[in-house]
């Protein structure tokens, strides 16, 4: 005959087997999600070392004086000089102590100041001014034509997600 203590005993070890089950499935979800993570700290790790190679391929002093050869008329690059180079106490005084300007912005949303309602007159006339015709269009700017020989040959790869 079975006592309703060793019923009771059945039930109790039912429940922590359950419990216990229920805990380990949450710590093997856990333990996926942390090699998830882990995966994606090394795919981003590997991407940064992609880039810096990159990034070095692409500053290489003999690559940037030949890609300025070739663009020297548009950019027309010259040697920084002495004079150019500000020490601190040249520059100019900081915003905060820039004075503050007479006029309040009440004043120029109303125009009380006489160059604000002469703009403000300017620019209603402007749009009382008839439009361009819809049918001409602007030219836009067309790049001119370089060398046929290829300027910069590097191919770098890439990191695919």
């Amino acid at each position: 005959m079975v006592r309703s203590f060793d019923l009771i005993l059945i039930g109790v070890m039912t429940a922590m087997a359950v419990v216990t089950y229920t805990i380990k499935h949450r710590a093997e979800l856990k333990l996926e999600e942390v090699h998830r993570i882990e995966r994606e700290i090394k795919l981003e790790r590997d991407t940064i070392d992609l880039l810096r190679a990159d990034w070095a391929l692409q500053t290489q002093p003999n690559r940037l004086h030949r890609l300025l050869n070739v663009y020297q008329n548009e950019l027309a690059l010259v040697p920084t000089e002495p004079t150019q180079l500000a020490l601190p106490r040249e520059l100019p005084m900081a915003k905060a102590q820039l004075p503050q300007p007479e006029t309040t912005i009440e004043d120029l949303i109303a125009g009380a100041d006489s160059e604000v309602a002469a703009a403000i007159r300017g620019v209603n006339a402007a749009k009382a001014t008839p439009a361009k015709p819809k049918n001409q269009v602007p030219k836009i700017p067309v790049p001119l034509k370089r060398g046929t020989a290829p300027v910069d040959v590097i191919s770098t790869g890439s990191v695919r997600r």
